[in-house]
């Protein structure tokens, strides 16, 4: 008996944030920029307080051809000499916290003034801030906010104020309505669903909150626009369904063996990079090449 197709989810009245397309839409356009300065400033709850940023550049070879390039989903610049990169990660992926950290090390190497002898190591601001669709800890679910920095262990004081990471656990977000206290939580909420709502919920008055749903109605989306977004829309329905798939079959089969099969799916089928292939299958980048390499082989 042949395998149905999984059945995809409506379109809804609102554009899905969480997908690559809807994100750049809410955050990363510069005539609507001020959405996310007030994510931002929400977010940070008075530790910063940002008035203006600057779109920059979301890709950063590294110093030889050699080098991992790393590929930003946003990269912005604060009026007081901050940046910020912003992340939205859909799948868990294996040294995801290695991962961020490599981000913010790119980032800080590029910002070092080169050329110059200097005994200056002065560094700007840096945070880095993950949208997450998993729970990072399969165990601890209960926090869905969290603030990282270099902290002495012994004391618990900061050791360095110019760095830090804050990952935003879509899943561990269970508010209800009436529990929805703070700006950040309404954030939380808009995130998650947004997707699924009908109208716009009166307690999202906040004036950012009333743009995002002005900008976020399909119906209104030019022809180019409404194309873009449901073919990133598919994209992660795809990448969910063959997640899925990996899941069920690593019960069903051995897992190697399962993890090979599906690797081979997800390159034929999908035709997914290495990356990509790597992270929906929760393996290394090395396992897929090595995948592919068969593939290859076999069709000479």
């Amino acid at each position: 008996m042949e395998n149905q197709q999984p059945k995809q989810p409506r379109i809804g009245k609102f554009i899905d944030p969480l997908t690559d397309w809807g994100f750049r839409r809410l955050f990363g356009q510069e005539p609507n920029k001020e959405i996310l300065v007030e994510f931002l400033n929400d977010l940070f709850q008075g530790e910063k307080h940002i008035i203006d940023l600057t779109y920059a550049p979301n890709e950063f070879d590294g110093d030889d051809v050699t080098d991992k390039r790393v590929i930003f989903d946003l990269h912005c610049r604060g009026d007081n000499d901050e940046y910020f990169i912003v992340e939205m990660q859909r799948i868990r992926q294996d040294h995801f916290k290695d991962r961020a950290l490599f981000y913010v090390s790119r980032l800080i190497q590029r910002l070092l003034r080169k050329g110059r002898e200097t005994n200056s190591y002065k560094l700007p601001e840096v945070y880095l801030i993950g949208i997450l669709e998993f729970s990072m800890d399969s165990v601890a679910t209960d926090r869905y906010f969290h603030d990282i920095a270099l902290m002495d262990k012994h004391t618990c004081k900061p050791f360095y104020n110019k760095l830090g990471f804050k990952f935003l656990e879509l899943p561990n977000f269970v508010k209800e309505t009436d529990d929805l206290l703070t700006d950040m939580d309404k954030w939380m909420y808009l995130l998650k669903h947004m997707s699924t709502l009908d109208k716009v919920p009166t307690f999202l008055d906040k004036r950012v909150f009333q743009l995002i749903f002005k900008i976020s109605e399909v119906a209104k989306l030019k022809k180019e626009e409404r194309m873009a977004y449901e073919a990133s829309l598919k994209a992660k329905w795809d990448t969910q369904n063959a997640f899925d798939s990996v899941r069920r079959e690593g019960k069903e089969e051995g897992r190697i063996e399962g993890k090979t099969e599906v690797v081979r799916n997800l390159i034929v089928k999908l035709g997914l990079t290495n990356e990509q292939a790597a992270e929906v299958a929760e393996v290394s980048i090395d396992f897929v090449e090595k995948v592919r390499t068969d593939l290859q082989k076999k069709d000479k």
